[in-house]
C-alpha cells in the first residue's frame, strides 16, 4: 500500500476526515489490506468477535441476521468509505450478525489496539462511534428473539397489522437540550431516535443517529449546541389504524427510517414484523455506484412479490410498493445518465406511461416513457437533440439490462417522435383531441396516463393541464374514445358461457389483459378525462370519481373490487408461470379455474359489459348525432 494514497482515502470519510496528518499517517500506516470475492462470509452471526474495525476501500457488503427459523432479517448495506465491526470488537462478545460480501470487496483493517487509543485522543473519533452505536444491534437481537414466533406468517402481517400495535412508546428530549445530552439519552434508551418537543411539549421535530453522523460529527460540530439546531423539522406521520404497508410506503417515499404514530415506529420495526423489508430493496438500489450494481437489486423485487403473494396481499398493497420501488429504480438509471453525459442543455422531465404511468406494473414490462424538454432560443437545436439521442439511447440500454424490454412500438424515449419540447407536445395532444380519427385515438390513447417519473416535474403538469383543458372544449373527444373502447368487449356470452380462442396456440383460452383488464381500465380513464381527474392509477381514479358520475355511483364498490379481482388473478397466473420457467403471457383457460373463481369472473365480465353499456349510452350519441 501507498502511504499517501491511504491518506488520501481515509480523509474523505467520516470519522479519519476529523484527525490531523499526524493521526491519519499513524492509521494509515497501522492498516491492513484484505480481498474478499462476491459471497464471503466475514463476519459470522454467533462467531467470534471481531478484533479489528473494517473499512470498505471497494466494494459492498451486506449485513443480516437470522432468525430461529432460519429466516434472513437484511439490516443494512454498506459501500465505499463504510466501516463495520466495531460493535463485536469493543463488546468483546459474539458476532451478533453476519457480514457478507455483496460483491468483490477490498477492505482496511484497523486494528483494534489502535481504535482505542484513537477514541481516548480525539474527541470526535469519539463521538462518531457513539452514534454508531445508537444503532443497538443489541437490541435488534433481543428483540428477534421476542417476536420470532412472527415470522411464520411474515407478509400477511404487514397487510393486516394496524401501525399503532407497532409503535413503542417515543422518547422525548427539549428543543433546548445540548446535543451531546441527546446522543446519551439516545445511547441510555438504545434507541436510534428522538422526538424533540417544543417549549409546549408538542412535537417540534426528530433527531437521530443520522443526524449526530451527518450533521454533528462529520462537520465537526459543537455538541454543546441545543439539539433543535441539527433536528429534521418534517416529522412524517401514520395514523395508528393505517396498516403497516401504508408506512412501509412512506418510509420508501419519504427516504426516512422513523415515522411519528403518537409513538415511534422504525424500519427495524417493521423489518422485524415482515422478515424482509422493502426499505431495504430500496435503499440496496439507492447505494448503487454503477448498472452492474442495479441488477441483482432490481432482482429481489420479484422475491418479494413472491412473498406478498404467497401470503395473501391486495393487489393495491402490492402494486403500491413494487411500483414505489421501480420508481426508484428507474429514477436510479436516469441519474447514471446523467452522469454520464453532463448537465442537460435544457430542463427535461421523464415521464412514463400504460400500466407504469397508472402504478399498476407489477412486473416488469415493455418500456413505455418519453422525454418533456423545454422550449429552448433558436439555434440551439443541434446540441438539445444530440444530447437527448444519447441519453435516450442509454437509458433505453440501462433499463434493458434491468429488465425492462424495449416496447415493440417504439413508444419510448429513444424514439425521437416521443422526445420533444413542451410547444411539440402540446401538439400532439391538440391533434389527438381537436381532429381525431379513430385510429389516433386507439394509438393515443396510452399517452393519456401520463406521469411525471424525474426532472422537471412542472413541464409534464403544464402539459397535462393543456390536454385536460382541451378535452374539456372538445365534447366529440369522448365520444369517439368511447366508440372505439366500448368495441373491446370482454369474453362472455348472452348465456354467461365464456367466449375462448377457437385454435391456434391459445385454444380454449382467453386474453385477461386485452379482454379484461383493458375495458375496465379504458371506461375507467374515459370518465376521469372528463371529469378533469389528474390521477393515473385506476383505483386512484375511481376513488375521485366518487360523487361525480351519478349514472354508475351504485357500480363503483363493485368496480373497484372487479379490478382488483382481475388483477389478481392475471398476476398469479403470471407469477406461476415464471416460476415454472416459463414465458408469461396473460391467457387464462377457464376449465382450470375454480368453480368460485369462474363464478366470479363471469360476473365480473357481466359488470364490465353493463359499465360499457353506460358508456356507450352517455357518450356515443355526441359523434353519431343520435
Amino acid at each position: 500500500m501507498i502511504i499517501e494514497d491511504v491518506i488520501g482515502f481515509l480523509k474523505k470519510y467520516p470519522p479519519f476526515q476529523f484527525l490531523d496528518e499526524t493521526a491519519l499517517k499513524g492509521v494509515a500506516g497501522s492498516l491492513s489490506m484484505e480481498f474478499y470475492p462476491r459471497d464471503t462470509v466475514i463476519l459470522k452471526q454467533n462467531g467470534q468477535p471481531g478484533s479489528s474495525v473494517w473499512i470498505i476501500k471497494k466494494g459492498a457488503v451486506k449485513v443480516s441476521m437470522r432468525a430461529e427459523d432460519g429466516d434472513e432479517i437484511v439490516m443494512d448495506y454498506k459501500g465505499e468509505g463504510d466501516n463495520f465491526g466495531f460493535l463485536s470488537m469493543i463488546g468483546n462478545e459474539r458476532q451478533k450478525t453476519s457480514v457478507v460480501a455483496a460483491e468483490d470487496t477490498i477492505c482496511y483493517l484497523l486494528g483494534k489496539d489502535r481504535v482505542l487509543k484513537l477514541l481516548e485522543a480525539s474527541p470526535a473519533f469519539a463521538e462518531y462511534f457513539l452514534s454508531y452505536l445508537s444503532r443497538y444491534v443489541d437490541r435488534t437481537y433481543s428483540e428477534m428473539h421476542k417476536k420470532s414466533l412472527l415470522y411464520g406468517i411474515s407478509d400477511r402481517l404487514l397487510f393486516t397489522t394496524k401501525v399503532g400495535d407497532m409503535a413503542k412508546t417515543a422518547i422525548t428530549v427539549s428543543e433546548s437540550a445540548s446535543i451531546q445530552e441527546a446522543a446519551r439519552m439516545m445511547e441510555k434508551n438504545r434507541i436510534s431516535s428522538l422526538i424533540v418537543l417544543d417549549k409546549r411539549d408538542l412535537p417540534a421535530g426528530i433527531v437521530t443517529d443520522r443526524d449526530l453522523r451527518e450533521k454533528v460529527v462529520a462537520k465537526g460540530r459543537d455538541i454543546g449546541e441545543p439539539v433543535r439546531n441539527i433536528m429534521t423539522i418534517s416529522i412524517i406521520r401514520a395514523d395508528a389504524d393505517d396498516f403497516c404497508f401504508e408506512a412501509v410506503l412512506k418510509m420508501i417515499r419519504y427516504n426516512i427510517h422513523h415515522i411519528l404514530v403518537h409513538g415511534i415506529m422504525t424500519n427495524h420495526d417493521l423489518m422485524l414484523l415482515q422478515g424482509t423489508s422493502p426499505l431495504s430493496i430500496a435503499h440496496s438500489i439507492d447505494s448503487q455506484r454503477d448498472m452492474k450494481g442495479l441488477v441483482p437489486a432490481a432482482g429481489r423485487v420479484m422475491s418479494l412479490l413472491g412473498l406478498l403473494l404467497k401470503e395473501g396481499a391486495t393487489v393495491s398493497g402490492i402494486t403500491t410498493i413494487v411500483t414505489e420501488i421501480n420508481d426508484r429504480l428507474i429514477r436510479k438509471v436516469l441519474e447514471f445518465a446523467e452522469l454520464g453525459l453532463g448537465h442537460p442543455p435544457v430542463p427535461y422531465c421523464w415521464v412514463v406511461f400504460g400500466t407504469e404511468g397508472r402504478r399498476e406494473q407489477i412486473f416488469r414490462t415493455d418500456q413505455d416513457n418519453a422525454i418533456i424538454y423545454a422550449d429552448h432560443e433558436p439555434g440551439r437545436d443541434d446540441e438539445v437533440r444530440e444530447y437527448f439521442d444519447k441519453f435516450a439511447e442509454f437509458v433505453r440500454d440501462g433499463l434493458e439490462q434491468v429488465g425492462y424490454p424495449p416496447c415493440p412500438d417504439l413508444n419510448m424515449a429513444v424514439n425521437p417522435l416521443w422526445r420533444r419540447p413542451l410547444s411539440t407536445w402540446k401538439e400532439y395532444y391538440s391533434g389527438w383531441i381537436k381532429g381525431p380519427s379513430a385510429d389516433s385515438v386507439v394509438k393515443s390513447l396510452v399517452f393519456f396516463d401520463m406521469r411525471p417519473l424525474f426532472g422537471k416535474i412542472s413541464l409534464a403538469e403544464e402539459l397535462q393541464k393543456h390536454y385536460l383543458s382541451l378535452v374539456r372544449e372538445n365534447a366529440a373527444f369522448p365520444g369517439l374514445v368511447a366508440a372505439q373502447i366500448t368495441t373491446n368487449t370482454p369474453p362472455i356470452g348472452f348465456l354467461k358461457s365464456f367466449v375462448v380462442e377457437k385454435s391456434g396456440e391459445h385454444k380454449d383460452t382467453f386474453d385477461i389483459k386485452l379482454k379484461g383488464l383493458r375495458p375496465l381500465v379504458d371506461a375507467v380513464r374515459l370518465l376521469a378525462l372528463e371529469f378533469g381527474i389528474k390521477e393515473t392509477s385506476t383505483l386512484g381514479r375511481l376513488k375521485l370519481l366518487t360523487g361525480k358520475v351519478p349514472f354508475i355511483r351504485e357500480y363503483l364498490n363493485d368496480i373497484e373490487q372487479t379490478f382488483e379481482f382481475i388483477m389478481l388473478l392475471r398476476v398469479h397466473h403470471r407469477f406461476e408461470m415464471i416460476k415454472d420457467g416459463r414465458e408469461p403471457d396473460n391467457f387464462i383457460n377457464p376449465n382450470r379455474l375454480s368453480t368460485l373463481e369462474k363464478k366470479t369472473i363471469k360476473e365480473a365480465f357481466h359488470l364490465i359489459g353493463k359499465l360499457q353499456c353506460m358508456i356507450a349510452e352517455r357518450y356515443i350519441p355526441k359523434v353519431t348525432g343520435a
